[in-house]
C-alpha cells in the first residue's frame, strides 16, 4: 500500500533534531533519469559569500512554507519568495540564496528538469 507524503511533517531540522543551527537539508522525493523532485528545508540558511548555483538544467522552485530571497548574477534587483511563490530557474542562471527566514523553517519543492524535456520551444 503506498503511503502519502506530507511536506511538511515531519519538517527535518538538524541531525541531532535541534532547530536554530541544524544543518540545512536536501531529500530527493523522485529521481528519473529526466527529472529530479526535492523537499528542501532552510532555517536561516544562505548561500556562502561568493558561492553561485550554476546548474545544467532548469529549476522550478515553490516555497511552500516560510520565506526566501534570492539573488541572480545577471540583475541588480534580488526576488523575495512566501509561502505559495514559485519561480522558474533557467538552466546556467546563476543564483543564491540571500536570506531565509529564520522564524520558522522554509520549505522548498524544487523540481530540476533539462529544458529539452520540456516539449517547449
Amino acid at each position: 500500500m503506498d503511503e502519502p507524503l506530507n511536506l511538511l511533517l515531519p519538517v527535518p531540522t538538524g541531525q541531532d533534531g535541534t532547530q536554530g543551527t541544524a544543518l540545512e537539508r536536501f531529500e530527493t522525493i523522485i529521481a528519473r533519469p529526466e527529472c529530479r523532485v526535492e523537499r528542501i528545508v532552510s532555517h536561516g540558511h544562505v548561500t556562502p559569500d561568493g558561492q553561485w548555483y550554476d546548474q545544467v538544467g532548469d529549476e522550478w522552485v515553490v516555497v511552500v512554507e516560510g520565506a526566501a530571497e534570492l539573488q541572480f548574477a545577471d540583475s541588480a534587483q534580488t526576488v523575495k519568495l512566501g509561502r505559495g511563490d514559485c519561480l522558474l530557474i533557467a538552466a546556467h542562471r546563476k543564483h543564491r540564496v540571500i536570506w531565509t527566514t529564520d522564524e520558522q523553517p522554509t520549505v522548498w519543492l524544487a523540481i530540476h528538469f533539462s529544458a529539452e524535456s520540456t516539449g517547449n520551444e
